[in-house]
């Protein structure tokens, strides 16, 4: 269950994994990746606690994965936004991300509409010849 402070909300690895239908193992991945950096507590720091900052980060983690970005894309175009630049550079980083993996996909839908395409060709020369065979016998 989230914890709430005067301050902030703070979330333990299970609260994250709950929320978001994760693994505690994805998420400590995401740590791992730097996309995330909860603070350590509890006997040897074994105890995660997630704030608010790190539970956006990982929403922002999960769409970016969505939309077929790289890790490490979407660490990049995250991280951005927790500089307190204006957001013009990170809005144009992200666009060109976004022209670069919309080209990948019209590249694969158009084979897939290629493929598609034989594949039909192919059906409709079989059941031509089914239909052949049908009449001989």
């Amino acid at each position: 269950m989230a914890a709430s402070t005067s301050s902030s909300t703070t979330y333990s690895i299970g609260d994250l994994a709950r929320e978001f239908d994760l693994t505690t193992r994805a998420i400590r991945f995401y740590e791992d990746m730097g996309l995330l950096e909860p603070r350590r507590e509890g006997p040897g720091g074994r105890n995660r606690v997630y704030s608010s900052r790190d539970r956006t980060r990982l929403k922002l983690t999960l769409r970016a994965k969505r939309l077929g970005l790289s890790l490490s894309e979407a660490k990049d175009i995250i991280d951005m936004y927790d500089s307190p630049r204006d957001t013009g550079p990170q809005l144009k980083k992200f666009l060109t991300v976004l022209a670069e993996h919309k080209r990948q996909l019209e590249e694969q839908l158009a084979d897939l509409e290629a493929n598609l395409a034989e594949v039909r060709d192919h059906e409709k020369e079989a059941r031509a010849l089914l239909a052949k065979l049908d009449k001989k016998a």
